[in-house]
This record gives structure tokens, C-alpha cells and sequence, in this order.
């Protein structure tokens, strides 16, 4: 198959890859991930190492060098090689007393109707409906009610 992205760095961004994977002040993945573009980069004399190669020695997923491919084309170096902050919107519902009252109040009733029994969803609606929440993600709910019921 052939690579869908070629990359090809100048001489600056190929010493700063080389200076993160050869000084171990980097992140481990932030290393892995360098030499996994420098690996792919077309040599003088021929192609670079083909993608299923690189894959299997760093033990990339299928898609986890294209991705990174991707993030270089349209992100930079930098960005392509350091890990992304963690996205603040999964810790977006902070169960209070409120919130979790409405939650469990309508998980504690019976089923409802043409159902045998309750699911996680169906009290995180309820506390939608309610505007206890903007949205509720099945996690924190479930969690929420198991540590309450």
C-alpha cells in the first residue's frame, strides 16, 4: 500500500527529533513518536521504511501513524510530537446533592413501561429533563449510582 502522506523535514526539524529521541528528557511517547517520523522520512538513496514496518516496530494501531502523519501536516512538529492537554469537557458534570438526588430518585422506582428493567440512560434523562445538567455522560452517572443505590 502505498504511504498517503510523505513527510520530509529541514535540517532544523531533523536535529530537533534527533535530540528528542537521543536525550532522555523527553516523554517516552513524545520519543517513540519522533522516531517514528524520522523512520518514515524518504532517505537520499531510496524510499523510507513502509508504514506497516514502522508499525510494527513501535507498535503502532493501523491508524495511529497516519494520524500522526496528519497531526504534522496540518498541526506542525511540535504539536504532532507532544502529548494533547486532557479535554476538560469529560470532567464536565460535578455531581452535587441536588444532581444526584435527581438522578437516583426516578433510578429507585419501577421500570418503566415495556421494559424489564432500568438502564443508566434512562435516570441521566430524567435529570436532563430536570436541567440538573446540561448533559449527563453514562460514566458519571453510573458511578453516581452505584456509589448512592
Amino acid at each position: 500500500m502505498a504511504a498517503r502522506r510523505v513527510v520530509s523535514f529541514a535540517p532544523e526539524e531533523r536535529v530537533e527529533l534527533d535530540k528528542v529521541t537521543k536525550t532522555r528528557k523527553s516523554d517516552g511517547r513524545t520519543a517513540l513518536f519522533a522516531r517514528a517520523l524520522l523512520s518514515s522520512e524518504p532517505k537520499p538513496d531510496g524510499p523510507g521504511r513502509q508504514c506497516k514496518d514502522i508499525r510494527a516496530a513501535m507498535g503502532f494501531g493501523a491508524g495511529s501513524l497516519e494520524r500522526l502523519k496528519k497531526r504534522l501536516v496540518e498541526e506542525g512538529l511540535s504539536s504532532a510530537i507532544e502529548r494533547k492537554p486532557p479535554d476538560a469537557s469529560r470532567r464536565d458534570v460535578k455531581p452535587d446533592g441536588s444532581f444526584e438526588a435527581g438522578l437516583v430518585a426516578p433510578a429507585r422506582g419501577p421500570a418503566p413501561e415495556g421494559r424489564a428493567r432500568r438502564t443508566v440512560r434512562l435516570p441521566a434523562e430524567k435529570a436532563v429533563g430536570l436541567k440538573l445538567a446540561d448533559s449527563v455522560p453514562a460514566r458519571p452517572a453510573r458511578r453516581t449510582l452505584k456509589k448512592r443505590m
